[in-house]
């Protein structure tokens, strides 16, 4: 049998096998894709089931989780943790508190958080959890209540040597607040490094909070580099305006661009002399308002109800916001508009469509499991800090995160050279993820 046969095959089992979990598909799709490279290149990593022992996760875990209301009225929530890969180490990997959430969704971010955490070079596996609870519209203790039903049942499963989660959509430091709390009570043990995103004055880390944006700038600033370019005086276009876009727009401008438009879920607004982003955390983070509130409040800012980010012209795009947000079209736009860099500051927020016409386009195009690398990276930093009781500072934190950053472009860059695919990204991040995680998989016996 052929590669290309041999590996429609596994996807074809695997579709079957997971039937109606689409997201979930996306994502083999993407790395099946990449796998029939390397199999070409490297057959040995098609022996002992490997492939499809890496696309089964170890353990899916789906419960109850009641909680009563303000009123008085009891609510049931579903959970979710998937522990993916452990090859490497720990699962390492967010909860995500949104309606959207199902087990679906929670495999694909966990099937990805696999090649991204072997990408950052640190010693962490794969894994994703999260619940169908929407904390949008809820009371802090309502927010409490429910955080700490969930950690009921989530604390038998988590453990520092075990299972590491953190925070992703709907979990922030609120959240992981009370979810800590309920498992130190429910451990009888103040055991730091099984929760990452912690405050700073109960184990968390300097940076944590800024990581993942700031990542996804260190990153887009090394592609730039490599081609002879960079951030000063380059226009800069960021849908959302969550943690992860603030600070991706903090440091794109800290680097010399200017960020001429964010977004949320009802519109988005332009600002052709940047943004002005502790306003913009002023509205979002501590008065948690929509993004209009900021148009309204800043001169020369006008807010797009229900407009499309990606009708404006720069020439990075951060994509920041969710899963499949900028579609073919979108991306024609941009080209068309003179977007020269993309990096993926949210999980696959690019349709696969919209992937490939950046490439097709010589658009430098870097997938999110490399471009949103720098959360989990600074996570497992949070872990070192938590073993050996310490706390770095921000500055060396931050410096350790520019150089993971630097070293996972350099990696794709070089992976995707030696497999003849030099410029695409996606494949290179694929390959360099799998092989190290393959390596370890097959070093360690059928398991």
């Amino acid at each position: 049998m052929n590669v290309e046969k041999q590996v429609n095959s596994y996807y074809d089992r695997l579709l079957e096998r997971n039937a109606g979990e689409p997201e979930f598909h996306q994502a083999l799709a993407e790395v099946m894709d990449s796998l029939k490279i390397v199999l070409e290149k490297d057959p040995e990593y098609a022996n002992y089931g490997l492939i499809e022992r890496l696309c089964e996760p170890e353990r899916q875990l789906m419960f109850r989780v009641p909680w009563t209301d303000d009123n008085g009225e009891v609510q049931v929530n579903r959970g979710f943790r998937v522990q993916f890969n452990s090859a490497l180490g720990p699962y390492k990997g967010g909860l995500r508190f949104h309606p959207s959430v199902n087990l679906s969704i929670i495999k694909f971010l966990g099937f990805e958080q696999i090649f991204k955490n072997s990408l950052t070079g640190l010693p962490i596996g794969g894994g994703k959890g999260g619940s169908d609870f929407d904390p949008k519209g809820r009371s802090d203790v309502e927010i409490m209540r429910f955080c700490q039903s969930f950690m009921t049942e989530l604390h038998r499963h988590i453990g520092e040597y075990r299972d590491v989660p953190a925070g992703d959509i709907g979990v922030g430091g609120r959240e992981i607040g009370y979810l800590f709390g309920q498992y130190r009570r429910l451990a009888n043990q103040h055991e730091s490094g099984t929760l990452t995103g912690k405050g700073l004055t109960w184990g968390g880390s300097l940076v944590r909070t800024e990581a993942t944006g700031y990542g996804v700038a260190y990153i887009t600033k090394e592609a730039m580099n490599h081609f002879g370019d960079s951030f000063e005086g380059s226009k800069v276009i960021i849908s959302g305006s969550g943690n992860v876009a603030i600070y991706a727009a903090q440091k794109a401008q800290e680097l010399g661009g200017t960020v001429i438009a964010m977004s949320d879920s009802s519109g988005y607004i332009s600002t052709p002399e940047g943004v002005d982003v502790e306003k913009l955390r002023d509205v979002k983070e501590n008065r948690r308002e929509r993004i209009n509130v900021y148009a309204e409040e800043v001169d020369g800012v006008t807010f797009h109800e229900g407009g499309n980010i990606w009708e404006e012209s720069g020439d990075i795009a951060l994509p920041c916001a969710t899963q499949n947000e900028l579609d073919e079209d979108d991306a024609k736009r941009l080209v068309e508009n003179g977007v020269r860099y993309v990096a993926e500051g949210a999980n696959m927020p690019c349709t696969p469509e919209a992937a490939h016409y950046f490439q097709s386009k010589d658009v430098a195009f870097i997938p999110g499991k490399a471009a949103n690398a720098g959360g989990v990276a600074t996570s497992a930093l949070e872990m070192q800090q938590n073993a050996t009781r310490d706390s770095w500072s921000f500055d060396y934190t931050d410096e350790r995160l520019q150089q993971i950053m630097a070293n996972i472009f350099q990696s794709i860059s070089k992976t995707a050279k030696t497999y003849g695919r030099e410029g695409d990204y996606v494949a290179g991040a694929n390959i360099a993820g799998f092989k190290k995680v393959a390596d370890a998989m097959l070093a360690q016996g059928v398991i």
